[in-house]
Formats: C-alpha cells, structure tokens, sequence
C-alpha cells in the first residue's frame, strides 16, 4: 500500500539560512553588476580602430585572392579553348585516316600495318612497332601527327585539371576573407552601439572635424613632383577626396587604399598591381627624405596600407571603412618606405 505521509516541512532554521544565501547571493550579482566597469568612449574607440585595421588587412588578401582568381579563370578558358580546338583536329585526322583504312578493305583487306590507324593509343604502338617500314611516308606522318596531338591535348587536359583545383581553393580563400572581412565590419558596429547617442555624435564630430581638414586649404608646402606620371596620378587622386572607403572598391565612386592608388596611376597612363603589397615593387624604394609628390607611400610592417605622398608631410589616401578619401599626417601611421614609380 503506497505511503500517504505528509511530506516532512522544512525547519524553521532551514528557511532561514536558505533565505540568507538567497539574499547574499542577489547582494553579490548586484555589488558584481555595479563593480563591473562601464564601456569607456575612448576603450570602444580604440576596439574599433583595430577592427577597422584588420579588416584593411583581410582585404588587402581578399584583393590578392581576387586577381588570382581572375587570372585563373582566364588561364582556364584558354586552355579549355585549345583542348576543344586540339580534340577538332585530332578527330579530323582520325576521319582522314579511317577513310584511308576504309578504301583499302574494300580493295582486299586491311594490311596489318594500317591497323595501326585504327588504334586508339598510336603513341605506344610506335614506340613498340617492327612493321613501321611497312607503311608508306604518308601514312606514317599521320600516325605520327595524330600521336603528337593526343600527347598534346593530354597536357593541356592535365594543365585545365589542376588549374580548376587552383580556382576552386582560390574562390574558396576569397569567401572566407570576405566573410572575415564582414564579420569585423559587424564586430566594430555592434561596439559602436553599446555607446550612447551622445558619445556617437561626438565620435562622429571628431570624423567629421578630420575629414573637414582633408580639403584643398591643407598646407601641402612648394615641393615639386619628380616626373609628370607622378604629378598626373596625384591630381586625378585629389578629384576623389571627399569619396567613401569600401572594401574591394577600384573607383571610380568608392576606393580601399590601393584600389585608390592603383586608379590615381591609371589616369596617368600607368598600370600598378591591385594590392599595396605588390605595389611597393612597382618602382624604386626611397626613404621618407626623398619623398616628392606622387610617390607611393607604404604603412605598417605587412604593407596592408598605402597612399599617395602629397607634400609636406601628408599622405592622401582611403583611410579605413567609414572615412573618406582625405589628406591626413603621415605620423598618424607607422610609416615603411615610399616608392617611385
């Protein structure tokens, strides 16, 4: 029979010591809520400084990733070209060939050695074959056509093969740097909004105060560029100030900062590479004394940032996601080399 006891109540002393705990426990969750220190302005300034950093970083690699699969593509569709163009001919020869085997059954037989034109691998019946004596110089100089062409198209086959397998790893490398790309791009927004109104008016203000210095008034001194490519390349880049940074971007309404470099230098009739990296080799590497205006100025130890030196100590580049293109100090970042195109 199933017990019908009352369950056994809780001792007064129970309740009261479970109460206690309860109550330092809210006590503890409040003094740890309140010691826990609030977002500084200054701390998620920084934060997003550096997440702006390392975007530029990843998109520098994504811009690299990109020309590389650009190229591949192009590499693939020629070679994909010439296997069509190859397979055409090498059929065409095994037609002629086969209408030569053709007219000489209907005239009493295949002799043996015209077999050898109906043979799928004619390469490796030459390399073996006693009877090649036995055919006529025409006959032998098809065969021997038709077996370049297959050894031929082999290469080129083999070629596409791993050229593909290079493009599939490289569209997968340009996902996942866009992805990351994204994802600091979120990271940074999301730090912005734990900040009030107030202080992301501020922040902005503080933007806006530098872009407002990046106009045709900055102190850019008398210094003369060395050549006329330089100085074309820098007053094509002087018509862009004020245009947003975006990431990937080559002009002409929006540019990172060797999509801005790469397009100054194009107006001037100069082709440069798309990455700041592969940029930096695009002429003669001069120290910061021997700067003129037009020549490319390089950032930070990888070369993720370059611009273009304006005169004076200024660099006119794309700065970061969230800025324009502008004027700004070069002791604002760690400066490497310049370049000389």
């Amino acid at each position: 029979m199933a017990s019908h006891r009352r369950p056994k109540q809780p001792s007064r002393t129970r309740v009261t010591v479970l109460t206690a705990t309860a109550a330092a426990a809210v006590a503890l969750t409040s003094q740890a809520a309140q010691a826990a220190p609030k977002q500084d302005k200054k701390d998620v300034k920084e934060q997003v400084d550096k997440l702006y950093e390392e975007a530029e970083q990843a998109t520098e690699k994504y811009n690299g990733a990109k020309e590389k699969q650009q190229k591949l593509e192009k590499q693939v569709g020629e070679l994909q070209d010439k296997v069509a163009r190859g397979q055409e001919e090498l059929n065409k020869l095994r037609n002629g060939l086969g209408a030569m085997a053709t007219a000489q059954y209907r005239s009493g037989g295949i002799d043996p050695s015209v077999q050898l034109l109906l043979s799928s691998d004619p390469d490796t019946y030459l390399e073996k074959a006693s009877t090649l004596n036995q055919l006529s110089g025409k006959q032998a100089e098809s065969l021997r056509k038709i077996a370049d062409k297959q050894r031929t198209l082999k290469q080129q086959r083999q070629e596409a093969s791993t050229k593909l397998q290079d493009l599939a790893d490289t569209r997968k490398a340009l996902g996942k740097k866009k992805d990351e790309i994204q994802g600091k791009l979120t990271k940074a927004r999301n730090l912005l909004n734990t900040l009030t109104a107030k202080e992301r008016a501020q922040l902005a203000a503080k933007e806006q105060e530098r872009a407002n210095r990046s106009s045709s008034r900055v102190d850019l001194g008398n210094e003369v560029p060395e050549s006329g490519r330089a100085a074309a390349a820098l007053a094509a880049a002087k018509t862009k100030i004020g245009t947003p940074y975006v990431w990937g971007a080559t002009g002409p309404s929006s540019f990172d900062c060797s999509g801005l470099t790469g397009w100054a230098y194009q107006q001037a009739g100069v082709q440069l590479p798309r990455i700041s990296q592969d940029q930096a080799n695009a002429g003669t590497r001069i120290s910061r004394g021997e700067l003129k205006p037009g020549d490319l100025v390089l950032f930070y130890g990888d070369l993720h940032h370059i611009g273009l030196y304006a005169g004076n100590g200024q660099v006119l580049h794309a700065p970061k996601p969230g800025a324009n293109v502008r004027y700004e100090s070069m002791d604002n970042m760690p400066f490497q080399f310049g370049v000389r195109v």
